[in-house]
């Protein structure tokens, strides 16, 4: 297949292109900079422009483009660049593909793009799959934008899955700042310990992208691993998995003090989502269990 990638720079997208192009297939790379080689073309999803006719002989795109929610105190500015980086960039991949079905109407084409799990809200202890409605907080108000952007694509008949992602275990992203706090013993549960965190390995979440590009699954898809846990076990799993204890505490309200929305929507609210959809297709996780991949982690697997 050839297929197109944005976001290619980020937690996922390198290894998501090693694995494709191990697979065999042509890659392109949309990039905001400019083009250092052939594979990469520049783009500007701020302007809703990419380059004519692109994309008019790739088979899929997997659409990963957006600017780091939870890396940053949620300002307004900063709320208006998350909700804008997600929606602009879909919608300019959506709307060139609805193109380019309209030019070679016959052949088939996948958009994979890009959600979270945010888009349930905070849903305590309550098992959540992909038939459950948005919440109402702000990362879910993003969601169902976000997701809403690839309309274009679907009424030109695109097959389009939407991968509600949940927190991705690898040496970079918010793992990749823990991992130096736990390994010095100052690892804490944040909170009361019970919200849940919907987690999924690096391996598991390329994979399964992977397997998406040809499985016949259409509509919201959980990239999750079988078994969120609560924040107080993944807490004593990764100080278990640097061979440190975990005695510490970041209080609720010094959290809200300090960062405000984004440690309430963020940090201290979760789902307990399932990969209902995914599993119903086939797929099987490489780490369905939160010690293996955070052994895989921590041994640079």
């Amino acid at each position: 297949m050839k297929v197109a990638v944005t976001g290619s720079s980020g937690l996922i997208g390198p290894e998501l292109v090693r694995a494709l192009r191990t697979e065999g297939h042509e890659v392109l790379r949309l990039v905001r900079r400019t083009p250092r080689t052939a594979d990469e073309h520049r783009w500007e999803p701020a302007h809703h422009r990419i380059p004519p006719g692109l994309l008019d002989d790739v088979d899929a795109v997997v659409n990963l483009a957006g600017v780091g929610v939870a890396d940053r105190p949620w300002t307004a500015k900063r709320k208006r660049e998350v909700l804008a980086s997600r929606v602009d960039s879909t919608a300019t991949v959506s709307q060139a593909l609805a193109q380019a079905v309209a030019a070679a109407p016959g052949r088939e084409r996948v958009l994979l793009s890009a959600s979270a799990v945010g888009w349930y809200g905070d849903t305590g202890d309550r098992v959540v799959d992909e038939t459950v409605p948005a919440g109402d907080d702000f990362l879910a108000r993003v969601c169902v934008e976000w997701e809403a952007a690839t309309g274009p694509a679907v009424a030109a008949g695109v097959r389009v899955a939407t991968l509600r992602t949940g927190l991705v275990l690898a040496r970079g992203g918010l793992l990749g700042r823990l991992l130096p706090l736990f390994r010095l013993g100052l690892g804490a549960q944040l909170g009361n310990g019970r919200q849940y965190m919907p987690w999924i390995s690096l391996r598991d979440e390329v994979d399964a992208i992977v397997f998406l590009l040809t499985a016949p699954v259409s509509g919201p898809v959980n990239l999750t691993a079988p078994e969120p846990v609560t924040n107080s076990v993944f807490t004593e799993a990764l100080a278990s998995a640097v061979h440190r204890r975990a005695f510490l505490t970041a209080p609720a309200t010094v959290m809200r003090l300090g960062l405000g929305e984004l440690a309430r929507v963020a940090l201290l609210s979760g789902q307990r989502a399932v990969p209902a959809a995914l599993q119903q297709a086939g797929f099987a996780h490489t780490h369905p269990d939160l010690p293996s991949a955070l052994q895989a982690v921590v041994a640079g697997r």
